[in-house]
């Protein structure tokens, strides 16, 4: 089987798995499925790390990060504990700290290792940790579903096209395969899909889904960059082998990891 069909396959999968997550399980099960993206994406980054020769507490700091997204449930969740993520997130990083005080070798890679722990906490799980505060506010399915789907359209409009009738090299550097052409049927892909769609699962104007479809479909491709940066630096193609046809659990939410909170704070803004 090719890998383009195998990531078809196995992406119709994703999107019947995460259909029903989000309109049928209750906001704490969604939470506890967010907190398991984020452990496998967590996990996968340290991997990426340690392939540098870089020492990392993964265990420690995958537990750190999968335990905010129910950190952010909490403190929506309960008027007493609106102030517990921050809190959270302050303490982490002090544990981090305090971690590299008991090694007992004499390493001189303590400030890159807290360093890319903390990025870590931030990057995927933090910026992840969105979806559950999404789907906590009115309409909160209906915006988590709007969000993936313009975001992900993204991906499948640049990868398709891209695959087929890509020529010019987007930025070989960071990541050889991606076309020119590519991102901008990824863009005009996710924007069709935002004035088409949006209007059934938002009710926002076409004025502000025009906007919606231009800046998240760029902010996707910035966050598929991003992790292409990283997969580079540390001479690896894929986070992962552990979904068939896409990669690893990173390949398949980097795209996501800076629309969330984008259109998090465009909500709470406008």
């Amino acid at each position: 089987m090719s890998k383009f069909a195998l990531r078809t396959i196995m992406s119709l999968i994703l999107i019947f798995a995460v259909t029903i997550v989000i309109y049928f399980f209750p906001n704490w099960a969604f939470c506890l499925v967010i907190s398991i993206f984020v452990a496998f994406g967590q996990f996968e980054f340290f991997q990426l790390v340690e392939k540098r020769g870089i020492f990392v507490y993964k265990y420690f700091g995958t537990a750190l990060g999968a335990a905010i997204p129910f950190v952010v449930f909490l403190g929506n969740s309960f008027s007493g504990l609106k102030d517990i993520a921050p809190i959270f997130i302050v303490a982490a990083s002090l544990l981090v700290f305090t971690l590299q005080f008991t090694r007992r070798d004499n390493a001189r890679d303590h400030l890159i290792s807290t360093a890319l722990t903390m990025f870590s906490l931030f990057y995927i799980s933090w910026f992840f940790s969105f979806f559950v505060e999404l789907k906590l506010m009115e309409n909160g399915a209906n915006l988590v579903m709007f969000l993936i789907v313009v975001t992900k359209s993204t991906d499948i409009g640049a990868y398709v096209i891209g695959s087929f009738y890509g020529r010019h090299d987007l930025i070989p550097r960071i990541s050889p395969k991606k076309t020119k052409e590519g991102t901008l049927a990824g863009i005009l892909t996710s924007l069709i899909i935002a004035l088409v769609l949006g209007k059934l699962l938002t009710g926002f104007s076409f004025g502000r889904l025009f906007i919606l479809g231009i800046v998240l479909a760029t902010l996707g491709q910035v966050g598929d960059l991003a992790e292409s940066l990283i997969k580079r630096d540390c001479s690896v193609k894929d986070s992962s082998t552990r979904l068939p046809g896409i990669g690893g659990m990173l390949d398949l939410i980097d795209s996501l990891l800076f629309t969330a909170p984008v259109f998090y704070f465009y909500l709470k803004t406008f």
